[in-house]
């Protein structure tokens, strides 16, 4: 099958590249490279160094190489940016994608997998997270996530479209070729390898460790107020009641103890 990765020059993209040509199928890879790197792209491949809104260029690649079915993983990931410019990643992760299915739908392209993501959840109310489990991101990359989704359902409800959504979070691993290679890294599991192996001298964990800050920001700065305050706050002792007699280290040693089957 001729199939399309869009995003394939970045980590998950340049892996599932490999495992495609390994299957036997012709990949075109279609990347703007802001953030992907060029030497990640599987030599077997073909690449396409240009942007989803570069709608001419998508649509002649999607003609030229006659394209059947397209893995989308183009997307803006960070959490805590999202937060702070949530306007670029509805441009990129939403805008940008519904225009791949408006190409996809123009050239007869049929078959699309999203690289989505666990975060459309949001806090969810059950630990493992279910596939039926209520969808509440809680920041605008979880959102426009989310958003994208609908789209896929309104476009396979219109006909001409079968697609997947693979929700998930904190994916790690490599290839003999391919790994992770994010500047700055902020992901949970290579940040914590890294300090394993004494690359990161700092704590992988608390609030001086960059992976702190892929978390929810109103979260975060709840949770400093609430240390803050904690902090500033004078303890109160308990003070003993005077009518009550006060248990000694002689009543603790003489109290039952417990076995098998109960007290005896």
């Amino acid at each position: 099958m001729r199939i399309l990765v869009t995003g394939g020059a970045g980590y998950i993209g340049s892996v599932v590249t490999e495992e495609l040509l390994h299957a036997g199928h012709q990949v075109v890879v279609y990347d703007n490279l802001l953030e992907g790197h060029r030497e990640a792209v599987a030599p077997d491949a073909t690449l396409i160094q240009a942007d989803l809104l570069d709608d001419g260029t998508l649509r002649s690649t999607l003609k030229a190489h006659r394209i059947e079915a397209v893995v989308h993983m183009a997307a803006h990931s960070s959490v805590a940016e999202s937060c702070e410019q949530p306007e670029k990643y509805r441009r990129n992760n939403v805008i940008a994608g519904v225009a791949l299915l408006e190409a996809m739908r123009d050239t007869s392209v049929e078959k699309i997998v999203f690289s989505s993501s666990a975060a459309v959840y949001g806090e969810p109310e059950l630990q493992p997270i279910d596939e039926c489990a209520p969808t509440r991101p809680t920041n605008p990359y979880g959102a426009s996530k989310l958003e994208f989704e609908k789209e896929l359902g309104n476009a396979e409800a219109s006909g001409g479209l079968r697609h997947a959504s693979l929700r998930y979070f904190n994916a790690a691993g490599a290839t003999e070729k391919c790994g992770e290679h994010h500047n700055p890294e902020t992901h949970l599991i290579p940040l914590v390898l890294q300090v394993a192996a004494g690359l990161d001298p700092r704590p992988a964990q608390g609030d001086r460790h960059p992976a702190h800050a892929e978390g929810d920001r109103r979260r975060r700065q709840a949770g400093r107020q609430g240390r803050r305050d904690g902090g500033s706050r004078p303890k109160r002792r308990r003070q003993p009641d005077p009518g009550r007699r006060q248990r000694t280290a002689r009543d603790v040693r003489q109290r039952p103890r417990r076995q098998a089957g109960g007290i005896r």
